[in-house]
């Protein structure tokens, strides 16, 4: 079993001496910690070559805990949209673009057991890279999956049969990660079902293990139980910058990594929501996506419609500069944020792709300009925090 360089309960002692940050004292923790990860622009543009190695060195991230680890794209392509609700897809065409995403350097699938047909395209996908594509291109092709079982006892034989479908399915001896879901933080039976989880990664079922949408007191509890825990996926955008107060705190002590979604909030951080007024019916683009929904309904707890568009003009701006999108600059500015290893961006198989603005990800500098005009911004919504709570609390409230 892995374990981490410093003991949980004494990083979360470390933890309680820290206060929740601002954005704006955010932003200047992360220059004085992580120096690199907002690099300054030099006035003459980096040549070629330079970018081209930096680019490839920022495309991938190790997540590690003791002897477990994994090594992901940072940019990962979300699945969530086979769930339904997205148009209808064909599965022929999504297996297509999974290979298009794969062969362009996006090789990292983020699917759950209950994104209808996910993991069964992940399956037939799988095969075909095996059997098209170059082992050096396997070799990089990372299938992360979710179990997010129901409120029952976690036995050891319903656990294992649990991972066993989701095995089947993907077609493969061992998940490369399986994140872990808990609805009830009353019923501890999470811990039950992690333990059996940790023995199953033991007789190599399971690569690596990781959550999803658990708080900061729940993530070092389960560390404190032995679980060796590589990461946890949870919202975190730059509306929500909620992972940046108590979560990253705890994941910097602790070697924990924060894989993000929501980040592009469904699509309302891009140019088609910009100089729009959804106040007006049928005037703007629809909100006819779950994710849309959604995503807008966080935007009116952080500070509403007219707020967030100052918020696109602002990223338009830092767009513009550097000859790239809005959402492209959304995923950069996460990505930037301390202990976030992977940012999600939902792909919508064979009905649109955004190969071109995913890659531009990678060779992007936001310098010091850039992150002050967005904070100069951002200060001035809501702490979603007070507002919805810690990390995955938007689940748990009735």
């Amino acid at each position: 079993m892995g374990s981490t360089a410093i003991s949980t309960q004494q990083a979360f002692c470390n933890l309680q001496k820290f206060t929740p940050l601002s954005y704006a004292s955010s932003c200047r923790s992360i220059r004085s910690r992580r120096k690199c990860a907002v690099p300054i622009r030099c006035c003459s543009p980096s040549p070629a070559a330079e970018v081209a190695t930096a680019a490839k060195e920022n495309r991938r991230e190790l997540l590690k805990n003791g002897d477990d680890n994994l090594e992901i794209c940072r940019v990962l392509n979300g699945m969530w949209q086979t769930s339904g609700g997205w148009g209808r897809i064909d599965r022929n065409d999504a297996v297509e673009a999974m290979l298009n995403y794969a062969d362009a350097g996006l090789s990292t699938f983020d699917m759950a057991d209950h994104y209808g047909p996910a993991e069964d395209l992940y399956g037939i996908f799988i095969n075909r890279v095996r059997r098209e594509r170059p082992p050096e291109l396997l070799e990089t092709v990372r299938g992360l999956t979710k179990w997010v079982p129901p409120p029952v006892k976690m036995t050891r034989s319903f656990v294992s049969e649990s991972i066993d479908v989701s095995r089947r399915r993907m077609d493969v001896a061992a998940l490369d990660m399986l994140q872990f879901h808990w609805w009830d933080y009353s019923n501890p039976g999470y811990l039950d079902a992690l333990k059996h989880l940790t023995d199953l990664k033991g007789e190599g079922k399971i690569k690596t293990i990781a959550l999803t949408n658990f708080d900061t007191e729940r993530l070092r509890i389960i560390l404190e139980n032995g679980i060796p825990v590589v990461s946890n996926q949870v919202q975190h955008s730059i509306v929500d910058m909620r992972p940046q107060q108590k979560m990253a705190e705890l994941c910097q002590l602790t070697g924990v990594k924060l894989i993000t979604y929501g980040t592009v909030m469904g699509g309302l951080l891009s140019e088609k929501f910009l100089d729009t007024n959804l106040t007006i019916p049928f005037a703007g683009p629809a909100l006819n996506t779950p994710s849309l929904q959604k995503y807008k309904r966080m935007v009116d707890a952080w500070g509403g419609w007219s707020l967030f568009q100052e918020l696109l003009r602002t990223l338009k701006t830092v767009s513009n500069k550097h000859g790239v999108s809005i959402p492209t600059v959304a995923v950069r500015f996460i990505l930037d944020q301390p202990a976030v290893a992977g940012s999600m961006i939902g792909v919508r198989l064979g009905l649109s792709q955004h190969i071109k603005d995913a890659n531009a990800v990678f060779s992007l500098v936001l310098d010091e300009e850039d992150i002050s005009n967005i904070l100069q911004v951002t200060n001035k919504g809501r702490d979603l925090q007070k507002v919805i709570g810690d990390c995955g609390d938007e689940y748990r409230r009735a």
